[in-house]
C-alpha cells in the first residue's frame, strides 16, 4: 500500500516574461488555492516554482481513480488552463507517480502563501 497517488504538472518558465513569476504567485494565492480545497479525492496540492526555470503543481490524491480522472480531465484542457494562459505555453510534463510515504514533521503543513508571495 502506498501513501497516495501523485500527479505533477510542470510548465517551463525559460521563455516566460519576467513578470510571470509574480503573476503566478498572485493567481495561486488569490484564486487557485480556494478552487482545490474542495476537489474530491485530493489529499493536498503544492505549487512549486524555480523562478525563470519552471512552475509546477504537485497533487496527491487518496485513490488512483480520483487521480486518473483528474489527470484525464486536466490533460484535455491543459493548454487553456489559467497557468498556461499566464505563462504563455502549455505544460511540458503531466506525469502520474506513486507517493511511497509522507512524513509530517513538527512544523506540520501550513496552508497559504509561501515566502515569495506579497
Amino acid at each position: 500500500m502506498n501513501a497516495g497517488y501523485g500527479l505533477a504538472v510542470r510548465w517551463s518558465l525559460t521563455d516566460a516574461a519576467p513578470e510571470v513569476a509574480e503573476q503566478l504567485r498572485e493567481y495561486v494565492v488569490g484564486t487557485s488555492m480556494a478552487s482545490f480545497m474542495f476537489l474530491d479525492g485530493l489529499a493536498f496540492k503544492t505549487w512549486r516554482m524555480r523562478e525563470g526555470e519552471w512552475f509546477e503543481g504537485t497533487y496527491v490524491f487518496g485513490d488512483e481513480t480520483a487521480r486518473d480522472s483528474f489527470q484525464e480531465d486536466f490533460t484535455g484542457r491543459a493548454a487553456g488552463a489559467p497557468g498556461s494562459e499566464i505563462i504563455g505555453s502549455a505544460p511540458v510534463v503531466i506525469e502520474a507517480f506513486e507517493v511511497v510515504a509522507i512524513a509530517e514533521g513538527p512544523a506540520q503543513f501550513r496552508r497559504g502563501a509561501g515566502p515569495g508571495a506579497s
